[in-house]
């Protein structure tokens, strides 16, 4: 599969996004991820992502936690984004969300750069220690989004319902990392879906 960063998925498969149910597009956009790692272009895009992702992050200095993610199915890795953010301040803290039990809330445990790791649910990478902090802001992957900035994830709904159940009367600032072949002309929407305070990829800002 040949992808073009400009282009969107849903115009490659000639179907336009809501005419498709979640899980057939999910199915194609994962797909074209983990052809992502392939891709010649992968490492222009990643820096690019990150110069974007460092410039967005200047606009909240008054944030002192952030929540991101440990990096699977071809997602953008923004642990070294991370790394130099955290290195600016003694004061900040960044965070990793766990999933504690299935169809829960996650919690977000204290993450740095020299934190040892083990294995978690879904074989996902988790701090050892289990220091629990509350972030302020969240970057959260997208399998796919739309100009809304309506985001299509995983399935499991485990970001809509750490929102929902948020330990904080503030609700963190929310913002989506994905790549710009994961643009979608409008994802099918739930009652219950909010849009994200905004989505970062390699070429733009939402």
């Amino acid at each position: 599969m040949v992808l073009r960063s400009v282009q969107s998925i849903a115009h490659n498969v000639g179907v336009e996004a809501d005419a498709k149910p979640k899980s057939v597009l999910r199915a194609t956009l994962l797909e074209a991820s983990e052809a992502l790692k392939e891709n010649p272009s992968r490492a222009e895009w990643d820096a690019a992502l990150a110069q974007r992702l460092h410039e967005v992050l200047k606009q909240y200095d008054d944030v002192k936690c952030i929540g991101f993610y440990w990096p699977v199915a071809g997602e953008f890795d923004a642990r070294d984004v991370m790394t130099q953010w955290l290195a600016a301040s003694k004061s900040r803290e960044g965070a990793l969300p766990i999933v504690v039990q299935p169809h829960a809330p996650m919690a977000c445990h204290a993450w740095h750069s020299q934190s040892a790791m083990k294995t978690g649910r879904y074989r996902i990478p988790v701090p050892e220690e289990e220091g629990v902090v509350v972030p302020e802001l969240l970057l959260i992957p997208c399998v796919g989004f739309d100009a809304d900035r309506f985001r299509l994830g995983y399935g499991g709904g485990y970001y809509d319902r750490t929102l929902a159940a948020w330990p904080s009367a503030k609700k963190p600032v929310t913002i989506g990392i994905a790549y710009q072949m994961g643009l979608c002309d409008a994802l099918p929407r739930e009652t219950y879906d909010i849009p994200l305070d905004a989505i970062i990829t390699e070429t733009a800002t939402y």
